[in-house]
């Protein structure tokens, strides 16, 4: 019996104690419960603006887990108004200091003719005039400006890709040593490339 109670001290040396993996357990899930008010950023201190198309799968395409990156998703993956104001505040205050825009092929943004989305999008509004584009600012009208250009329709998802990145690079809100870069997510093959860099054009074309 004490041979028995020998090796069970022993034994109670070799390992943690299950006591301190549950508190271990408590104290990461309030710091992931309350990180904002700790203080404590995303994992990888990054903030990802990305299409909300459901074929994307964000944190499997940039090989993170949740918790690693706050996400913005709207429409085409286009940085508008609020996208700055957003990464406005996680630059400048959450000490986010990456921004990765995500665009993707077959994007819905290039799907339709120009015309069929003014039109029906003035015929569901009505006088766009007395359109508000956010309910939280009424004062906020289109203006004299054309509905495209709050829509942000795309004709080439490379260029507009790049173009995301360099509104970010320019934006008087968001700190110069932010890295900003940009990639198109291939539907068809499930990877990121680069903006321009097509592998399957150069690949299946001959050239002189």
């Amino acid at each position: 019996m004490a041979s028995h109670d020998h090796n069970h001290d022993n034994h109670d040396h070799d390992h943690d104690t299950h006591h301190e993996h549950l508190e271990a357990a408590v104290d990461d899930r309030d710091d992931w419960a309350r990180r904002r008010r700790k203080g404590i950023p995303t994992d990888e201190n990054l903030l990802v603006v990305a299409c909300m198309d459901e074929r994307i799968p964000i944190e499997e395409a940039l090989d993170i887990d949740l918790g690693d990156a706050q996400v913005f998703r709207n429409a085409g993956g286009k940085v508008t108004d609020d996208v700055i104001r957003s990464a406005a505040l996680t630059t400048n205050f959450f000490d986010t200091d990456e921004i990765v825009v995500i665009n993707h092929t077959d994007c819905g943004m290039m799907s339709a003719p120009d015309e069929a989305i003014r039109d029906g999008l003035a015929a569901q509004a009505g006088d766009l005039d007395d359109a508000d584009l956010d309910p939280s600012l009424p004062e906020l009208t289109i203006g004299d400006a054309d509905l495209l250009d709050w829509v942000k329709m795309t004709d080439d998802i490379d260029a507009a890709c790049a173009a995301q990145v360099e509104y970010l690079r320019e934006s008087a809100f968001i700190p110069d040593d932010t890295t900003v870069s940009g990639y198109v997510y291939e539907v068809e093959s499930g990877e990121l490339r680069r903006p321009d860099e097509r592998i399957a054009e150069a690949i299946s074309e001959r050239r002189a």
